[in-house]
C-alpha cells in the first residue's frame, strides 16, 4: 500500500509539471469552465422576469385601466406598450419587442356594469411554448379573479352577504400550491443543467487529452515507469489533478446556482456535493474508456465530444423521460448526467430525503466499471510501440 501511494504521488507530481508546461491543461481545467459559467450566469442572472406585452384598450375607462394594472402586476407579464390599433401591435410582435397583445373592447365598463357578457381578446406569438404558457396562465388567472370580483360586487349590491356572494360566484373553490419551485423560475431549473453540461464536457475531454497525449507523443512508457510499472498507480496519479480541479468547479457551480442566481436549496448540501464528485468520476471513467478503446487521440476526442452533448437531449429535462419510447428511455441511462440531474431536482428542488438519491448515486458509480474493464488494455497500450505516435 505504501508503495502504491509513493508511485501515485510520483505520477501526480509529474502530472502537475505537465499541466504547468502545457497551458492547454489549465485552459481546459479552469479557464473554459469558468468562462462558460460566467456566460450562462450572465444569461440567467439577467433573464427577463416579466415578459413585455402590449395592451389595446379600446374602452379607456377606470375599470379597463384597473384590469390592465392587475395584469401588469403579475409575475410574468409587463405592460410595455399601450397601442392604438392591432396593426401597431402586430408590428411590435414581428420586431420581437412583445410576446402578446391584450385587447379590451369598447364599452367594456358599460357591459360589465350592465351585467352584460363581454370578452377580452389575447393574442400571443405562439413561437415559444414556455413563454406562451406562463403568459396565458397569469392573464387567465387575473381575468378570472377580476370577473369574480365584479360578480361579488354585483351580488353584494343585491343584499347578499359576502359569504353568500362568494358561494354563488364560486360554488367550487380551487386552490393551487406549487411545492418545489414556487417562483416558477425556469433559470433555477435550467442553469444547473447547463453548468453541469460544461463540467461533464471538460471532464471527458481533459481526461482523453491527458492520456491521449502520452500515446501521441510516445511518453506512455515513461508515464507507466513513473508509476513503478503499476497502471493503477499511474492512472490514479494522472487523474487526481483533473478530479481535484473539476470537483472544485462543481463547488463553484453550486455557489453560482444557489448564491448568485438564488436557486432554492431544500435538501442536503452534503449529498449534492458527494453526487457532484461521483458525477465527475463517472465522466472521467468514460474518458478513460474512450481513449483506451480507440487508442487514438483524435477519434477519442470526437467520440467524447459527441457523447457528451447528447446527454442533455436524453436527460428528460426538456421532454419527460417517462413519455419517451422505451428504447429511448433505456438509452437515456447511458449518460451519468441523467442520474445527476435527477439527484439535483430531488435534493435541491424537492427537498427529498437522502435515501431517494441513493439509487441514482449508485447508478452513476457503476460507470467506474468502464474504466476498470479497460485497465489491462491501457497497460498494453503503454508498453506496445505500435500504439504510439498516432494522430
Amino acid at each position: 500500500m505504501r508503495t502504491f501511494i509513493h508511485n501515485t504521488y510520483a505520477v501526480f507530481r509529474r502530472e502537475l509539471s505537465r499541466i504547468i508546461d502545457k497551458k492547454i491543461y489549465l485552459v481546459m481545467m479552469f479557464g473554459l469552465p469558468l468562462v462558460s459559467f460566467v456566460f450562462f450566469s450572465f444569461i440567467f442572472k439577467n433573464s427577463i422576469d416579466s415578459l413585455p406585452i402590449a395592451v389595446l384598450d379600446q374602452d379607456n375607462t377606470p375599470l379597463s385601466r384597473q384590469l390592465t394594472s392587475m395584469i401588469d402586476e403579475t409575475a410574468s407579464a409587463l405592460v410595455a406598450y399601450e397601442i392604438q390599433d392591432m396593426e401597431e401591435g402586430m408590428q411590435l410582435m414581428r420586431e420581437g419587442k412583445i410576446y402578446a397583445i391584450l385587447q379590451i373592447p369598447a364599452f367594456f365598463e358599460k357591459d360589465v356594469n350592465g351585467n352584460t357578457q363581454t370578452h377580452i381578446e389575447f393574442y400571443n406569438s405562439g413561437c415559444n411554448i414556455t413563454v406562451n404558457g406562463l403568459l396565458e396562465k397569469d392573464v387567465q388567472t387575473v381575468v378570472k379573479t377580476f370577473s369574480t370580483g365584479i360578480q361579488l360586487k354585483l351580488l353584494g349590491a343585491k343584499g347578499l352577504t359576502a359569504r353568500q356572494a362568494m358561494a354563488q360566484a364560486m360554488p367550487i373553490s380551487f386552490e393551487r400550491h406549487i411545492l418545489f419551485n414556487p417562483y416558477i423560475n425556469y433559470s433555477y431549473y435550467l442553469a444547473p443543467s447547463f453548468l453541469a453540461m460544461m463540467l461533464l464536457i471538460f471532464s471527458v475531454l481533459t481526461t482523453v487529452y491527458a492520456i491521449g497525449t502520452e500515446l501521441k507523443f510516445s511518453t506512455a512508457k515513461e508515464w507507466l515507469d513513473t508509476g513503478g510499472g503499476s497502471i493503477l498507480a499511474a492512472l490514479t496519479g494522472k487523474m487526481l489533478p483533473i478530479t481535484i480541479s473539476m470537483f472544485a468547479m462543481t463547488l463553484v457551480m453550486h455557489w453560482i446556482v444557489f448564491d448568485i442566481l438564488g436557486a432554492p436549496m431544500n435538501g442536503s448540501s452534503a449529498m449534492l456535493i458527494i453526487s457532484g464528485l461521483v458525477f465527475i468520476l463517472s465522466y472521467q471513467a468514460i474518458g478513460i474508456f474512450a481513449i483506451t478503446v480507440f487508442d487514438n487521440l483524435r477519434l477519442a476526442l470526437s467520440f467524447g465530444g459527441g457523447y457528451s452533448v447528447l446527454a442533455f437531449t436524453f436527460s428528460g429535462l426538456t421532454f419527460p423521460t417517462m413519455a419517451m419510447y422505451m428504447g429511448i428511455q433505456i438509452f437515456s441511462y447511458v449518460f451519468p448526467f441523467t442520474f445527476y440531474m435527477r439527484i439535483y431536482v430531488d435534493i435541491a428542488m424537492r427537498g427529498a430525503p437522502i435515501a431517494y438519491a441513493l439509487p441514482d448515486l449508485g447508478y452513476m458509480m457503476l460507470f467506474q466499471v468502464l474504466a476498470i474493464a479497460v485497465i489491462p488494455r491501457l497497460r498494453r497500450l503503454c508498453l506496445d510501440k505500435k500504439y504510439w505516435g498516432k494522430l
